[in-house]
């Protein structure tokens, strides 16, 4: 089956080492906690607030091994009031796990976004 997993991460600064770090963490817990590999990952979007522009956060993917995997980086909607610099993501996964068992991750001050559904 293919599955849709989320997550977010607050970066602390409009960096190039910021950006790295954060979508490294995130991308790696993401994998970490639905026991993924790079082989079950169809493609990944990522998007960043437009406060984040130095530097794509689809590298940190690809210093991790997504070499095969398509990523896309875009710039999210500029609305007031919102979380600044955030980078999400949504990876297009085959599993045979339900949805119930899909762990979404929101890391550091990303957690306010969904707390409803944030681990």
């Amino acid at each position: 089956m293919v599955r849709a997993v989320r997550g977010a991460i607050q970066v602390d600064a409009n960096d190039r080492d910021s950006i790295i770090e954060g979508t490294t963490e995130l991308v790696s817990v993401l994998m970490e906690r639905n026991r993924l590999t790079t082989d079950d990952v169809i493609s990944v979007l990522f998007t960043a607030t437009p406060d984040l522009t130095a530097e794509f956060p689809a590298l940190a993917a690809r210093k991790l091994g997504f070499h095969e995997v398509p990523l896309i980086c875009c710039t999210e909607i500029d609305v007031p009031g919102a979380l600044p610099r955030v980078v999400r993501l949504m990876a297009h996964i085959e599993t045979d796990r339900p949805r119930s068992e899909i762990h979404h991750v929101y890391l550091r001050g990303a957690v306010a976004l969904r707390q409803d559904i944030a681990q």
